[in-house]
């Protein structure tokens, strides 16, 4: 009878422990500061990138930007993703998207090049304003000289993505 007794507090207990976790919805399991924020919004990502020299354009890589951070945001927050008015602004544009060599062969030829995408960010929160800010983030992908763009691209733009759409989540919402 005591166990039987015991197991119906601690499960009891275990039901009232996580109803008050469910109760404060300001941060999420991701670490996540999403105050009283209930809802985001990205607009389109603008490719600028051909204006700073070495850039290129690639076809769609502004949508592709674009939807990466929404998933990110989605994903890791229970914010609803809107197309307008939403508490939290994500916008900006892709300002540089270029290759370099980075390492030589003794015979002086490339080995290893690096592609770097940097985007610039503007981001306003409604429910909080001194949160807002305007800043650049930029990461690298190193790949073999012998390897085109092209071959590269699909790994290199998810390695990208995912490290630049983790800078822009923890600088908006991160609460470390």
């Amino acid at each position: 009878m005591i166990k039987k007794n015991g197991i119906k507090v601690v499960l009891l207990g275990l039901v009232f422990f996580m109803q008050s976790c469910g109760a404060y919805q300001g941060h999420n399991f991701s670490g996540a500061d999403i105050g009283t924020a209930e809802s985001f919004q990205v607009n389109f990502f603008q490719n600028y990138a051909d204006q700073t020299p070495g850039s290129v354009i690639v076809p769609g890589l502004g949508r592709d930007f674009t939807l990466a951070l929404q998933d990110m945001i989605n994903d890791l927050t229970s914010l609803s993703l809107t197309g307008s008015n939403g508490d939290l602004l994500y916008e900006g544009e892709i300002v540089e998207y270029k290759v370099v060599p980075m390492t030589a062969t003794s015979d002086q030829r490339t080995a290893q090049n690096r592609l770097t995408m940097s985007v610039n960010v503007r981001f306003y929160n409604t429910t909080k304003e001194d949160a807002d800010f305007e800043r650049r983030f930029s990461f690298f992908y190193d790949f073999d000289a012998a390897a085109s763009l092209t071959s590269i691209q699909a790994t290199a733009h998810e390695e990208i993505f995912e490290r630049l759409t983790q800078d822009i989540f923890n600088a908006s919402l991160g609460n470390w």
